[in-house]
């Protein structure tokens, strides 16, 4: 069963419904039991990196989170949800992080010509072999005014927009994807299918 962690600041119902298109049965939970007992977890969100890091402070989701993950539990954070999974973010000031993979969430640079936020569908050029980083040349939807600056290893795909954006990453069983694919099509259901496979393994 894959827990999709419920705190109030992401899209449950429609990434449920992703997960039910590829046939993987999903909870949607706040129970800190919940998420210590499940064979996968999906951290969402929408809106600001602050507000997401109090929401779970205040249900008391931070400990259970980083408890499935020591003990192997795979975890997929989308959207917001990847830049949590980072050691801190420049939104609004200074806001710690889960710690989970190395790196900054930071602001796209002011005098690009590009629009912010980066919205809509941008190509992905995979850097790495994985079952959750997409196939060079798939295009997938993003909808963010931040991005995470990291180092080269945790990056399995990529897309220019100015700056190189980190679309997928990976560190050990911690996997994230900055663009939302419950929102990206067929592209989107077959990296969640390889997120299914990692949580069936």
């Amino acid at each position: 069963m894959i827990v999709i962690v419920d705190y109030d600041t992401g899209n449950t119902r429609s990434l449920s419904k992703a997960f039910e298109k590829i046939g993987m049965a999903t909870l949607i939970s706040e129970k800190p039991e919940d998420i210590l007992k499940a064979d996968g977890l999906v951290l969402p969100g929408v809106g600001a990196y602050p507000k997401a890091m109090a929401a779970l402070k205040e249900r008391g989701l931070i400990v259970p989170i980083l408890e499935a993950v020591a003990k192997g539990t795979p975890l997929l954070g989308i959207c917001l949800g990847m830049q949590l999974l980072f050691d801190y973010s420049m939104e609004y000031g200074e806001t710690a992080g889960l710690g989970l993979i190395p790196g900054k969430v930071v602001p796209f640079p002011r005098d690009s010509r590009l629009r912010i936020p980066h919205m809509g569908w941008n190509s992905l050029e995979p850097t790495a072999d994985s079952l959750v980083n997409g196939r060079a040349g798939d295009f997938v939807y993003y909808v963010h005014s931040y991005y995470v600056a990291c180092s080269a290893e945790y990056v399995l795909s990529f897309s220019d927009y100015g700056v190189k954006v980190p679309g997928v990453v990976k560190n050990g069983n911690v996997y994230g994807t900055q663009f939302h694919p419950e929102k990206s099509g067929e592209v989107g259901l077959a990296l969640l299918n390889g997120f299914k496979k990692v949580v069936e393994a």
